[in-house]
């Protein structure tokens, strides 16, 4: 496995990792290639988005940090990083969140970001047990969401 940075060829791949976790029940709905551009490879307030990727060239997962911006859909301070993991289950337990954090991390110091918030439906055990497993610690809890924060 490696991890790089995510690139417009990528889309397809990004989006099939999606629709696999929808269709394992943890995600609530599917998307698409122009969905994946928008969100993840080429919003303007990205910081920096990595694949992993296995020996075939397989995404096996994704990682996104973006800037919070005042009034963004989340509600997190502006300057804040704002983090999201992606992750097949089929790739479960095989290092890939770990992998695509450590870039993640690496870029938000050098961005010079103090925070990273990982918002998450409360109903997504996995999801905190992961950011938490990666030293984020709850900060909020707005409704259907549980907000975690890694400060650096």
């Amino acid at each position: 496995m490696k991890t790089r940075p995510a690139m417009s060829d990528d889309a397809e791949g990004m989006a099939a990792v999606q629709n696999e976790i929808f269709a394992a029940g943890l995600r609530k709905t599917p998307t698409d290639k122009a969905t994946i551009m928008a969100a993840y490879i080429d919003p303007e307030d990205r910081i920096q988005c990595v694949v992993a990727e296995d020996d075939d060239g397989r995404i096996l997962g994704f990682q996104s940090l973006r800037l919070a911006k005042v009034g963004n859909p989340w509600d997190v301070a502006e300057g804040w990083g704002i983090i999201g993991t992606h992750v097949s289950p089929l790739a479960a337990r095989r290092g890939v969140g770990s992998a695509l954090f450590r870039d993640t991390l690496r870029a938000a110091r050098e961005f010079g970001l103090r925070n990273i918030d990982a918002s998450i439906g409360a109903d997504n055990m996995l999801g905190q047990a992961y950011y938490e497993a990666m030293g984020f610690q709850t900060y909020r809890t707005p409704n259907g969401l549980v907000c975690k924060a890694f400060y650096l």
